[in-house]
């Protein structure tokens, strides 16, 4: 996804540069302060730029927006690529050093279309991504149209694409906007069920007074490796100013999404939510949502602001109100830790530009 410049968001991410010096530590049982917390319900483990500016097989390592795990220890990094070159998914180890992560790429599968050919930057626009059971074949979506295909991972072959209804096609095709379809995607434990969310409203939908948009997640139904079709359409708001670009699933109830934008010489909004399902309307049948009670969209908890966790010794290669922000595009939850909170990386996309940074994040939460 290439930068976007909110009006409203101005004055958001100013207001959350002046709130850095208030403390997000929570006190603990014994009264002191935890050094690490970035929220109640999140503590800071560290960062690695291991991955920023690097190459593979002779392939940039950059514009990394979407990260899905695949076995302890291994995940599935998607390229957006906005530039020149085959669109690819990376490999990546990722390790453990008391909590600080560390990234190394040790694969990298071009995907292709189905006559074998290289997808690039001009029909393909690589945002959401997760790895189907059994690890043989991976879903990704493309901004473009949109899309989603389904690839082999042996080859990087194209060989299937799952249904998109007419209205969420781009304009003037559809309702959607260009840059603002399909950026997150999240597959249920099973494989039964998918989640695609828009990371902007669609033009009938549009954005409330404050500026939140009234976003759509599509939900399809079906199997891993198999068909799938759109079950249901679920209406949430963003914050003002901000667009989805995550959604990770935890239970048939419970999402995590992430939102964020960018302004020029202020920086980054990063702020992860837990999203509650349980008895969510479906609003397929709803031509638009303007009018529609906040009853109808779907309820969310604030996790954390990524403006509010530790630095950490993080420098940022351009102006942010903390310098451990970045365009933090990927989200993937990890397993219980010790703690008994969930392990979860997030993975900015540099836009292959000198100014922004290949981070990996790695936190721990608690989704209650």
């Amino acid at each position: 996804m290439h930068w976007k410049t909110p009006l409203a968001a101005t004055v958001t991410i100013a207001a959350l540069a002046t709130s850095l010096t208030a403390t997000a530590a929570t006190p603990d049982q014994a009264g002191t302060a935890d050094p690490a917390a970035c929220s109640p319900d999140a503590s800071f483990r560290g960062f690695t730029d291991s991955l920023d500016k690097t190459t593979y097989d002779g392939l940039p390592v950059a514009g990394l927006s979407a990260i899905n795990l695949t076995t302890p220890g291994h995940a599935l990094a998607l390229v957006d690529n906005v530039t020149n070159t085959p669109a690819r998914v990376f490999g990546l180890r990722i390790g453990d050093d008391h909590g600080k992560p560390e990234a190394a790429v040790d694969s990298v599968t071009v995907l292709r279309r189905p006559d074998g050919t290289p997808y690039n930057n001009v029909d393909f626009d690589g945002e959401g991504l997760v790895a189907e059971q059994g690890g043989r074949t991976i879903l990704a979506t493309s901004e473009r149209e949109p899309s989603i295909r389904r690839f082999q991972l042996s080859d990087g072959k194209q060989i299937a694409s799952l249904p998109v209804p007419p209205r969420f096609q781009v304009a003037p095709a559809g309702e959607a906007q260009a840059n603002g379809t399909f950026e997150s995607l999240a597959v249920s434990t099973n494989g039964k069920t998918l989640y695609a969310g828009l990371e902007d409203p669609l033009t009938s939908d549009g954005s409330d007074a404050e500026d939140r948009g009234r976003n759509r997640i599509l939900q399809y139904t079906g199997r891993a490796g198999g068909a799938y079709a759109v079950a249901a359409q679920y209406a949430y708001k963003t914050d003002p100013g901000l667009s989805l670009v995550e959604l990770a699933y935890v239970h048939k109830d419970q999402l995590v999404s992430m939102e964020r934008t960018f302004v020029a010489g202020v920086g980054n909004t990063i702020r992860v939510f837990s999203v509650s399902l349980r008895g969510a309307e479906d609003v397929t049948d709803q031509a638009s949502l303007a009018d529609a009670p906040d009853a109808v969209f779907v309820h969310k908890k604030l996790l954390f602001d990524l403006v509010n966790c530790p630095p950490s010794g993080a420098v940022a290669k351009q102006p942010q109100p903390n310098p451990l922000l970045d365009n933090v595009e990927g989200l993937a939850l990890g397993g219980f830790l010790p703690s008994g909170r969930r392990q979860l990386y997030l993975i900015s996309d540099d836009n292959f530009g000198p100014t922004q940074i290949t981070r990996l994040y790695s936190l721990a939460v608690d989704l209650h």
